[in-house]
């Protein structure tokens, strides 16, 4: 049996750390009493796959993580959440952690942590899972594997999403695999120079044919199709932490692509996704059920 979506890209356990305002070195604020602190699972393409699952797709996870108790507890809840795990590869190295520091609005600052041995091997990617999805995910996090994966998938003809966070001398050779790809707010500036996101991704467009998506944060979300641009404001809601809602709005995104939605209905449902997960506290924790997300919608026709 085929998935509906594959991810290949970063898990890990996140620390979460609630403070009355952020850290400042050399003043009050050089040190600070926790409000609270939990730990829970997180990282981009696990949590857009725990998503994807929430809202109904069959997605399954190609990722590493430790044999240790995070790793475990990672793999746990990716299966209890309706992830197929089954091609997951175990490493030496500890699994990925992040500390989340998060202010009395909801906004946070992220300390993520990786040790470089903790990586997919490329020439072990399950080709026949690969080629059974009918929407392949990737991030920027292991990147050997990501464009592997991607590769396989763009010779296969299967679409292809991405979490473009950030941008390495690796993104260049990524990037052209990526037929739908979904950046965040930063990248296209610093892929193009370009400070507007439309002018951004207008340039971009000289040098990929794709539907391209940007995340906006609190102002949305932006898309390029051909040359014609849409741009979906967000969800107005009472924040309680936005850890993870990039994540969760790729996963809902991809619902919407799988499905074959128009662009406008698929960037209003990836955004009312990303607003449910607001409401809620931590990653994997805030993944909005599909109801909760058509609740919002209907709310706000």
């Amino acid at each position: 049996m085929g998935f509906d979506v594959v991810g290949v890209g970063a898990s890990c356990v996140d620390h979460v750390c609630r403070l009355p305002v952020f850290p400042a070195a050399g003043g009050a604020h050089a040190k600070l009493r926790m409000l609270a602190q939990s730990r829970s699972s997180g990282g981009q393409t696990a949590t857009a796959l725990a998503t994807c699952a929430s809202l109904g797709l069959r997605p399954a996870y190609l990722g590493a993580i430790g044999d240790d108790d995070d790793g475990r507890r990672v793999r746990r809840e990716l299966l209890e959440r309706g992830v197929n795990v089954e091609h997951v590869t175990v490493s030496a190295s500890p699994t990925a952690t992040a500390t989340i520091l998060l202010d009395a609005t909801g906004d946070r600052i992220v300390l993520w942590y990786r040790e470089p041995g903790l990586c997919y091997p490329p020439d072990r990617l399950p080709v026949e899972v690969i080629t059974s999805a009918r929407v392949v995910h990737v991030d920027d996090v292991d990147e050997p594997a990501a464009i592997a994966a991607a590769r396989i998938a763009s010779q296969a003809g299967i679409p292809v999403t991405c979490d473009i966070d950030h941008v390495t001398p690796a993104t260049a050779e990524l990037l052209p695999l990526i037929s739908h790809p979904v950046f965040a707010e930063s990248v296209p500036t610093a892929l193009t120079g370009e400070s507007d996101p439309e002018r951004a991704l207008r340039r971009l467009r000289r040098v990929h044919p794709g539907r391209l998506v940007v995340t906006l944060g609190e102002r949305g979300a932006m898309a390029l199709e051909g040359d014609m641009l849409a741009h979906m404001p967000a969800f107005s809601v009472s924040v309680v932490d936005s850890t993870g809602a990039g994540d969760v709005f790729r996963g809902a995104y991809i619902r919407a692509l799988v499905e074959a939605w128009p662009l406008a209905d698929s960037l209003r449902y990836a955004n009312a996704a990303a607003a449910v997960s607001c409401t809620k506290a931590g990653a994997m924790g805030g993944v909005p059920t599909a109801a909760e997300v058509e609740a919002l919608l209907a709310s706000r026709v």
